[in-house]
């Protein structure tokens, strides 16, 4: 990944009436250090963060990314972001993204420990090639998460359904997925149900309906997913959510990992079982996601 800029952010209060931001920006060196040693992002994960898309400089679904932000601060008792500050950040970062993809990430820190909090800062890089992955698709395993459906009803405190930096888990288990032979992973309930990929949503094809898991189970509601299924049902598909159970996935008559950077990844494979992909209606999506999207 090539770093082509960053800025720190002095974060305003959420209500201040402030529309111009320029003092509040600091654009870094990107290969430069930029944090304390006693930053908490890095010595607990504790932080937020988005990655947004961004294709010829547009970034895109800059309004979802920005809500589900604010979402995962709520979560996790961040300060109230001030979402007009950070649509500046996301312009001024994307201004220098340049031709081509390329990523625009937002993180929000609980700061210093024992001192000034929160610490922000927004970098943008170009994007990796997943034109391949996009075409050719990803084999996948199903892997056990550790927790029954209804645990984020019962333990908020886990932070499901929140953006952590707090990802560990989530390498850990792509890891595991290419020891095993695939490319990626579905997470599932220890009961039984599908939850989501470590760092994308999952969606399944049923004639045609398009399905996603219900973010009863503290699943990460995906910007991209919401995107896709306003484009799918604007082509006369139905969309939905639905609690789903992992027995019932070789049965879909297609799948996709979707996320933001890599688009829609076709799934060709579930646990060592084939499974049809539809090449025209996956190149229909990416060329969708390709698009200025707003």
């Amino acid at each position: 990944m090539a770093w082509r800029f960053a800025l720190m952010i002095d974060p305003v209060a959420a209500q201040s009436p402030q529309a111009d931001f320029t003092d509040t920006f600091t654009a870094v060196d990107p290969a430069a250090p930029a944090l304390t040693v006693g930053e908490l992002s890095t010595q607990r994960g504790d932080g937020i963060f988005e990655s947004i898309g961004v294709v010829d400089g547009h970034a895109q679904e800059v309004t979802s990314h920005l809500d589900r932000l604010a979402h995962s601060a709520a979560l996790c008792e961040l300060p109230e972001p001030n979402l007009t500050q950070w649509r500046a950040a996301v312009l001024v970062a994307a201004a220098a993204c340049g031709p081509g993809e390329s990523v625009i990430k937002l993180i929000l820190s609980r700061g210093v420990e024992h001192g000034p909090a929160p610490t922000a800062w927004v970098t943008a890089a170009e994007a990796s090639d997943f034109s391949r992955t996009r075409t050719e698709g990803v084999a996948v395993v199903t892997l056990d998460r550790g927790y029954p459906l209804d645990v984020p009803a019962r333990a908020p405190w886990l932070l499901l359904g929140a953006k952590t930096l707090s990802y560990a888990v989530n390498m850990a288990a792509l890891r595991e997925a290419r020891r095993r032979g695939a490319d990626d992973a579905i997470f599932t309930t220890t009961d039984g149900f599908v939850l989501e990929a470590p760092t994308a949503s999952l969606i399944l094809r049923r004639g045609d309906t398009f399905v996603t898991p219900a973010p009863n189970a503290g699943i990460l509601h995906g910007t991209t997913q919401l995107s896709l299924f306003e484009h799918l049902a604007a082509r006369g598909f139905d969309v939905g959510y639905e609690t789903v159970s992992a027995s019932s996935l070789p049965q879909a008559d297609a799948a996709w990992l979707v996320s933001s950077v890599r688009l829609a990844a076709p799934i060709t494979a579930i646990d060592g079982a084939p499974l049809a992909a539809d090449a025209a209606l996956t190149a229909s999506m990416n060329a969708y996601l390709l698009s200025p999207r707003d």
